[in-house]
């Protein structure tokens, strides 16, 4: 398949944009923009160096996305990475997968998968979600045996045992050894990645609209979210 000079220069441009930006909006960069949406040609040249670089382009709204393929450690990030960023040090993986289920539940608290959008509500509160990590935790642990534990690939047990040895902040510091703490920063690493808004005076987390169109278009179009949402005991209208 032969492509113009043009096309395949302006396909460069945009995905070396996406490589240093990991998005693309109509605003910022409207020539860009209007030359991927409006041609085909263009829009297979960067999805098909997307591919080469183990990632998916896709444009959601007005935005075009950059988006890291599991396991892409070069443009995304591995284990050993998150758990230095989100886990306190010497952290085990328990620890590690502690933080990813604080982040689904933020995900199910946000969004239920009905509707034209899949969002439920503006806001939540950080003790709100604190309270939601603990009772989910309680729940799967006492809801399904080790047994089942291991066959839904979820440790509520060792997760909630990893949750139950972080102390409460006492002194406001919220380092990571502490509840607060863990929470807090991992909801600062979500907000350097663009996907919610944390107002750490009001103790309130917002989503954004590059997490509420990722949710929409990608997370729950995939089966593993009805099954995380089932284990998690969440049911289809999105009450507990």
């Amino acid at each position: 398949m032969a492509f113009e000079y043009n096309d395949i220069r302006t396909g460069q441009e945009i995905f070396y944009y996406l490589l240093k930006r990991h998005e693309l909006r109509e605003e910022s960069e409207p020539r860009l923009y209007r030359a991927y949406f409006e041609s085909e040609d263009v829009q297979h040249l960067v999805k098909s160096q997307g591919e080469v670089a183990d990632c998916m382009v896709e444009r959601y709204g007005n935005v075009i996305y950059l988006i890291p393929n599991q396991g892409n450690y070069f443009l995304g990030f591995s284990k050993s990475e998150l758990k230095d960023r989100l886990c306190k040090s010497n952290a085990l993986d328990r620890d590690y997968y502690l933080s990813q289920f604080v982040i689904l539940v933020i995900m199910t608290e946000f969004y239920d998968g009905q509707g034209n959008s899949s969002k439920t509500r503006d806001y939540l509160r950080v003790g709100d979600l604190m309270n939601s990590v603990s009772e989910r935790l309680k729940e799967g642990a006492e809801r399904l045996s080790e047994e089942e534990q291991d066959e839904e690939g979820i440790a509520f047990s060792d997760m909630r045992e990893a949750y139950e040895a972080l102390k409460l902040d006492e002194s406001g510091k919220k380092q990571k050894t502490t509840k607060e703490g863990f929470i807090h920063h991992i909801l600062l690493f979500l907000e350097k990645q663009g996907l919610i808004e944390y107002v750490v005076s009001d103790e309130m987390i917002l989503t954004t609209k590059k997490f509420d169109n990722f949710m929409d278009w990608n997370i729950l179009n995939d089966k593993n979210y009805d099954r995380i949402s089932k284990v998690l005991g969440v049911r289809k209208d999105g009450q507990d």
